[in-house]
């Protein structure tokens, strides 16, 4: 069995899919290691580690080529699948909403693309969560940008020159990257509020420190699903709320947005009348810029000024940290692609019965399988036997507006961003 690790093609992806110490624990389920040269330079990581740890290095481009698993940051185009084995597991942040015709590129060379963005939410899948693992990092990092930005100190400072205020910050969307905002913010000594529109949030947002936001009439009480999905609120509902968020905005210091509605463009929740309002050296760091933005007048990879506010718009957020990043999405690779291995025989052997399966895999043999992306839930004619039952992928839930970064970076990109 050959794993491949590419090197990332993107300008603004420094992530590698492995590190040393996965590619040891690959190692010892029977695997092949071949790592594409340069591949984990961006994080820190050289060559000669990788073959400390038991890989081979080969030029770019030439990884893939027998290969039976393909690890990869972003998703490969067919280009870097030249020369994999037919049926070979190539798994990634595959981005495929709007993508389609990028995914029926894939589907042509007989690989079987995973998204490991899809991975659902389980205790099973919990150590597979890529959206988790790198919005952890998104949250953390948006606010050291947002300090970087601001040209005061974070936490109250008393001094025989006088006092220094400690500095206001309004986290929006309380999902992983915005509880580790709020955690990080108040770690640095800021007064903390935020809001979501999911009541359960409220109580998250209170055990770290910070005060919660939010219109909490019964309507807002009733607000989310079973399935922990916001529902769709009222006219009348929304305009109390935002009449409310836009006088808190003016009182802050530093606005972190991290909404994001999986296959839709991110919803605006900064209006520029909002800028406005916020005083001169006002800092606004926006997490879903790569989807469109919740923030007027935000520019992807720039940091925009707007009547002495700056707008934060880096892209591929998590890549700013990217050696925490890979270590983290390494370790969700090695723990999927054990469940796609037969540990006796030491080959890959999919289990297409396998609930994680079902909900990650977007290509197979030749043709796009997940039905959110057009596919049809069965298993190619050459593979059925009589009573052969079609293996339908699990509904995916509606989608609603989550917490951001719950989001993968996309695919543009400023160096270092």
């Amino acid at each position: 069995m050959r794993i491949a690790v590419l090197a990332e093609t993107d300008a603004n992806e420094a992530r590698v899919a492995a590190t040393p110490e996965t590619v040891k624990k690959l190692k010892a389920l029977g695997a092949d290691i071949v790592i594409e040269e340069g591949a984990g330079e961006e994080s820190g990581i050289l060559d000669a580690e990788y073959k400390a740890a038991g890989a081979d290095i080969v030029a770019v481009g030439k990884a893939a080529t027998k290969a039976d698993v393909v690890f990869s940051v972003r998703r490969p185009t067919a280009a870097q699948l030249k020369g994999i084995n037919d049926g070979a597991a190539v798994i990634a942040i595959a981005d495929p909403y709007g993508n389609e015709a990028e995914l029926k590129t894939i589907a042509g060379t007989d690989a079987v693309l995973f998204a490991m963005e899809l991975m659902p939410r389980i205790t099973r899948a919990q150590v597979m969560d890529v959206l988790s693992s790198q919005a952890n990092l998104a949250g953390y990092r948006a606010v050291i940008d947002a300090s970087a930005e601001y040209g005061r100190a974070f936490p109250m400072m008393m001094t025989a020159a006088g006092t220094i205020p400690a500095a206001r910050v309004f986290v929006m969307g309380v999902g992983v990257a915005g509880l580790q905002a709020i955690a990080t913010a108040r770690r640095l000594g800021a007064i903390v509020t935020a809001t979501d529109v999911r009541p359960a949030t409220k109580e998250q947002v209170e055990s770290l420190g910070a005060k919660f936001i939010a219109v909490e009439n019964e309507e807002f009480k009733q607000a989310e699903t079973s399935g922990g999905y916001a529902k769709e609120m009222s006219t009348d509902y929304k305009k109390q709320q935002a009449e409310l968020v836009a006088a808190h905005i003016a009182k802050q210091d530093v606005v972190i947005t991290t909404a994001l509605i999986p296959g839709r463009a991110a919803p605006v929740l900064v209006t520029s009348a909002m800028i406005k309002s916020m005083k001169p050296g006002s800092v606004i760091v926006d997490l879903a810029v790569e989807r469109g933005g919740n923030v007027e007048g935000v520019k992807l990879g720039k940091i925009a000024d707007v009547n002495g506010v700056k707008i934060v718009g880096h892209a591929n957020v998590a890549g700013r940290l990217a050696a925490s990043a890979s270590a983290l999405y390494a370790k969700n690779l090695l723990a999927f692609v054990e469940t796609l291995i037969d540990k006796e025989k030491k080959a890959l052997a999919i289990n297409w019965e396998d609930e994680l399966v079902k909900a990650t895999a977007l290509t197979r043999g030749g043709a796009i399988v997940h039905p959110n992306f057009g596919g049809k839930a069965e298993k190619p004619a050459a593979e059925k036997s009589e009573g052969d039952k079609p293996a339908a992928p699990k509904a995916a839930k509606k989608p609603a507006t989550k917490s951001a970064a719950d989001k993968p970076a996309a695919k543009s990109k400023s160096k270092g961003a």
